[in-house]
């Protein structure tokens, strides 16, 4: 989940290669000094702009939600780069529908934003930050992941290992209050950001010794970033553990006896390492999970639509266990099982988008009020399984694709705070209603007739049909 993709550094030179020689030997040149000591470092060991605020010096006035909607995360190909005109025809799409946009501070489009200690570079994460507020997004920051020198690099060297081994490194426990300091200079730098998620999936924080999370090492963590961030706004909204729900099956000695259904079980060593974070952590805004609908050995149980019961029975416990305070992200989610290479191709497009919508409405009765979709942008061509639009980087692309007028629409019609009603429907049939709208997937490879809210509904196959009440 989120295992691909990290690394900007060869688009860039891609892009740059056709500015011609003398745009690579101004980068060149541009990037060698930014290496050099001196004058660029201050009395406190940073570079002058980098406890500065990039572009919004002023924090948004007003108390900021626990919760922001329906959205997605960036990845490495994204839309703050490309033909002028298919980034202003997507920009303009994203203006509309107002989504919120999640972005990494480190991979999947970011650069390494300390590659030596006090010194920063954070030019791609300047430019997607600035993406998403020119698109009119609620910005969110993911806190992962942590330049080579906090994980065991040479001090002081600047290198940046992007293998996935590499990135998927947490910070020793000796720089853990130095990834908390990053931290809290990405908020300084970017005030109009309210919402901060630490780390991404426990990545690098497994106990080969026990065979378990590094729970304690990971709230650690939590603990010194929450503190840091707050000293910077006490109205930062801050959440996690980001842990991934893995369901297994349920006879496996893993398998928890508390939390399965048709679906499978999840992972007992997930609970226990949640249960943990949750005791010990030192506040929360809100709590981050994240998930697919099938088993770690991608088995679909019993099929693709009821697995997405996982996402409900998932929601619910984990309010159970926050005491139903805290507002719950699906930080990612998945329901088509992925190949060798990570890529899904196996489903049609308006079969990929049924399950998604039933996947959405589940997580909704889980008790959900956020979710971040993972875009699986390409570089080039038409478009790709489930991105949600087609590349930027030709004058033709930017243009919106059928995912992203489902999660468009979805987060429009149920924002946070949305009361929800029950209404009938057949077997076959998923809806999700509130007093003005409908949404209705039907989950069969037929077109139907169906009953649905007392209206009789022609249904195509896969179809997902709005309607309004």
């Amino acid at each position: 989940m989120g295992r691909h993709e990290w690394h900007t550094g060869a688009r860039r030179w891609r892009l740059t290669a056709l500015l011609g020689v003398s745009a690579v030997v101004v980068a060149l040149v541009v990037t060698l000094l930014s290496t050099l000591p001196g004058d660029r470092a201050s009395t406190a060991g940073t570079t002058p702009d980098g406890d500065k605020a990039h572009g919004t010096p002023v924090t948004p006035p007003g108390e900021p939600r626990s919760d922001v909607g329906w959205g997605f995360t960036h990845t490495q190909f994204s839309a703050d780069e490309g033909a002028a005109a298919a980034v202003a025809r997507i920009s303009g799409s994203l203006e509309r529908s107002g989504l919120p946009q999640n972005q990494h501070i480190m991979g999947w489009g970011a650069d390494n934003p300390e590659p030596v200690k006090g010194r920063y570079d954070f030019a791609a994460l300047d430019r997607r930050v600035d993406f998403v507020r020119a698109s009119g997004g609620t910005p969110v920051i993911t806190l992962c992941c942590a330049p080579d020198w906090m994980k065991g690099g040479e001090a002081g060297a600047g290198n940046t290992d992007w293998s996935q081994e590499a990135l998927e490194t947490a910070p020793r426990p000796e720089h853990y209050a130095d990834f908390a300091a990053l931290a809290a200079t990405v908020a300084r730098r970017y005030p109009d950001v309210r919402h901060f998620i630490v780390w991404n999936e426990f990545k690098g924080f497994w106990n080969d010794a026990e065979q378990r999370w590094d729970h304690e090492g990971y709230t650690e963590l939590y603990n010194l970033v929450h503190k840091a961030l707050k000293a910077v706004d006490q109205d930062i909204r801050v959440g996690g553990p980001y842990l991934v729900m893995d369901s297994v099956d349920p006879r496996a000695e893993i398998a928890s006896t508390a939390l399965q259904g048709p679906w499978g079980a999840l992972d007992q060593r997930v609970l226990d390492a949640f249960a943990y974070w949750n005791e010990h952590k030192t506040g929360a805004d809100f709590v981050v999970v994240d998930g697919s609908s099938y088993t770690r050995d991608d088995e679909l149980l019993p099929d693709e639509f009821a697995a997405t019961e996982k996402f409900t029975a998932v929601g619910r416990w984990v309010r159970r266990q926050t005491g139903g305070g805290l507002p719950l992200w699906w930080a990612e989610y998945y329901v088509e099982p992925a190949d060798g290479d990570d890529d899904r191709h196996g489903w049609s497009e308006p079969h990929r988008r049924a399950v998604q919508a039933a996947a959405m409405i589940a997580m909704v009765r889980g008790g959900a009020s956020s979710g971040f979709y993972w875009n699986p942008q390409e570089e080039t061509g038409p478009g790709c399984p489930g991105c949600l639009w087609s590349p930027t980087g030709t004058r033709d692309g930017g243009g919106t694709l059928p995912m992203y007028d489902l999660l468009a629409r979805f987060g429009a019609e149920f924002p946070p705070g949305t009361a929800y009603e029950s209404v009938t429907a057949p077997a076959g049939v998923r809806v999700l209603a509130t007093d003005s709208t409908l949404l209705v997937v039907n989950t069969r490879d037929r077109a139907i007739g169906a009953e649905v809210d007392g209206r009789r509904l022609g249904l195509r196959a896969y179809e997902v049909k709005w309607v309004r009440r």
